[in-house]
């Protein structure tokens, strides 16, 4: 089921005897997307949609969201925000992306290596931990704005860098679950954005508690969701795109996680009540993120993130 939290200009269906839930059910994939109030969720099987706060924007700052119906609203209001790395790939990329702007001699030795090799240098892959369970981080869900924001960096950097990546949220609690039992507790899977100041991110990285000022400043959710009995059968074959001033500078996708959705849910419930709202997301796609392919964000730049069928992330950079 396809359905967002926002108004349309027009209804999608001109007969309002048609639950909002019915329609979305009918709706062919890649058509439009249909509104659902709490009581078509509730009539839809989605009654855990509607315990979560509808957003509410933000009335002063920089990053206040707006849309041409009004104020772009998230999907939920996350309880929580847990950011993974699932991509071996995203972190070899990244990795020599940051010494090729940052460390510029040190880069030039590694692509000797590199050369000399034929593997990714040794510094630039996960550490190994990252081999024996999910790694993630808490961000901010208190800074997460909906697509469609006008986006102004903080003052503190001059590598404002974006990430796109798959989320999902929790329908109902978990403790110690197996995952199978994980899994079955995803209720819905959005794209999320986890904007980023590289220029700050790797002292705070250096300091052993994870990333700080570099992250939480601001992240962002695709207005749309899809529940997941669309997506988990197919989540590691769906299609992802990266636009920049509508020219696509990346073409990627889901496919080369490390772990499963499940498999994550089942290790962070381990010994840990989790709960119904709370969002999760695999980190950055590879070459999902400017870094990796050298296309950083600047002043008057609009950035389209994309994960078919789910939806869309977009912004202007002021």
């Amino acid at each position: 089921m396809k359905l967002r939290r926002a108004p349309l200009k027009t209804p999608t269906v001109p007969s309002a005897s048609v639950p909002a839930w019915q329609r979305a059910m009918d709706t062919p994939s890649g058509t439009t997307w249909v509104d659902c109030s709490d009581t078509d969720l509730v009539n839809a099987g989605l009654a855990w949609l509607t315990r979560l706060a509808a957003w509410q924007p933000c009335e002063t700052g920089p990053n206040t969201p707006t849309g041409q119906d009004g104020p772009a609203r998230l999907p939920f209001q996350p309880l929580s925000f847990r950011d993974c790395m699932l991509y071996e790939q995203h972190w070899v990329q990244s990795s020599r992306g940051y010494a090729r702007r940052f460390l510029p001699g040190s880069y030039q030795i590694t692509r000797l290596v590199e050369k000399l090799t034929h593997q990714p240098f040794p510094a630039f892959r996960p550490h190994r931990l990252w081999r024996q369970q999910p790694i993630y981080y808490f961000g901010n869900h208190l800074t997460i704005v909906p697509s469609g924001t006008p986006v102004a960096p903080p003052d503190y950097t001059r590598a404002l860098d974006y990430e796109l990546e798959l989320g999902w949220v929790l329908s109902k609690p978990l403790f110690n679950a197996t995952p199978a039992e994980a899994e079955a507790a995803i209720g819905a899977f959005v794209v999320v954005n986890d904007f980023s100041a590289r220029d700050v991110q790797r002292e705070e990285m250096r300091s052993g508690l994870g990333p700080q000022k570099s992250k939480h400043f601001l992240s962002s959710m695709s207005t749309t969701l899809v529940t997941a009995d669309e997506i988990l059968p197919r989540v590691d074959r769906l299609q992802a795109h990266v636009e920049l001033n509508g020219v696509v500078v990346s073409r990627t996708g889901t496919q080369g996680m490390r772990y499963t959705p499940g498999e994550v849910l089942a290790h962070l419930s381990r010994g840990e009540q989790l709960h119904a709202g709370e969002l999760i997301a695999s980190g950055t796609l590879p070459g999902g993120c400017g870094m990796e392919t050298d296309h950083w964000l600047k002043k008057g730049d609009t950035l389209r993130l994309v994960i078919e069928p789910i939806g869309e992330i977009v912004h202007t950079i002021l």
